[in-house]
């Protein structure tokens, strides 16, 4: 059963990640998920040579420990629940490598004193790619591993063109399907996702001004009360279809029990959007009604 895994504590999120990595591979390198989380902490946390602390204060660490974590269940659940193919652990490690370095594009380089990592929203899939490309050739990763990592990140893209992706095979497909699904679902599901839109709203519209491109998707928004407002549409009418369709419905495999048990992520989210469209159809003004928090599913048993 899941169990609550607080995504303020990288130490916690990394036991949850490396529990399931050794129930998956109990003969594979226990080392590998230490290491790794090890790196992310580092690009995050300004330890990485020639770059700052993340401070984009939406897309900060805890939102890519937030994406981490459902992927760990999401790949253990798919994995034990038969599905074809099975993913080698190689196939795991990469895809844990790529959830926690495919938001590194929001950082910043020492030199770079203008504004936040925000700025960068809407390049910041590209550079992700690049910079976990540079970092795992500095680590010993071969090149067709390397590029499996970035084709995973690609997927990340509000509107990348999934097909377009050249994977090298079906379970790298997998991976990075279960990677995007994974990030819009950790995102989503937090307590906080709500209240923090106006913050995500900021990220965009500094984004806007650097860019310059008012064709952007990031710049299609007038204001806080329209990200808001427009959020519950956002979620029936883009991300949830999109979950079910371009992503291939990975996210049925975070139902615990699988296959007729309740998706905790999923609840949680229809319950905090189906909140926020009733607030908002009673006519409170969208800062608050996002504000006022969010109810969600309960916390899934220990």
């Amino acid at each position: 059963m899941l169990h609550p895994v607080s995504t303020k504590d990288p130490a916690a999120v990394e036991a949850e990640v490396q529990t399931r990595h050794q129930r998956l591979f109990p003969q594979g390198d226990a080392l590998f998920v230490p290491r790794v989380f090890g790196w992310a902490v580092e690009c995050f946390t300004g330890r990485y040579p020639g770059y700052q602390a993340v401070d984009a204060r939406y897309h900060d660490f805890e939102h890519t420990l937030q994406g981490t974590l459902c992927l760990a269940r999401l790949l253990a659940g798919r994995q034990e629940a038969g599905a074809q193919p099975v993913l080698s652990e190689r196939a795991f490690q990469l895809a844990i490598a790529a959830v926690l370095l495919h938001d590194t594009g929001y950082l910043k380089r020492q030199d770079d004193r203008q504004g936040t990592g925000a700025k960068y929203t809407v390049t910041h899939v590209d550079r992700s790619a690049e910079f976990a490309a540079a970092l795992l050739a500095e680590k010993g990763f071969g090149p067709a591993e390397i590029d499996a990592v970035r084709n995973m990140i690609r997927c990340t893209g509000i509107n990348a063109s999934l097909g377009a992706i050249p994977f090298s095979n079906e379970a790298e497909r997998i991976g990075g399907l279960a990677l995007a699904t994974a990030d819009l679902l950790g995102q989503m599901a937090a307590e906080d996702y709500l209240p923090k839109l106006p913050i995500l709203y900021e990220e965009f519209a500094e984004a806007a001004r650097f860019s310059g491109d008012r064709h952007q998707f990031v710049a299609g928004f007038a204001s806080a009360d329209d990200l808001i407002r427009r959020t519950p549409d956002f979620w029936d009418h883009f991300v949830r279809p999109r979950l079910d369709a371009a992503l291939l419905g990975l996210h049925q495999f975070l139902r615990d029990p699988y296959p007729a048990g309740p998706n905790w992520y999923l609840d949680r989210i229809e319950a905090s959007i189906g909140r926020l469209r009733r607030r908002l159809e009673a006519g409170m003004d969208p800062i608050s009604a996002a504000s006022a928090g969010t109810v969600s599913a309960p916390e899934p048993p220990r």
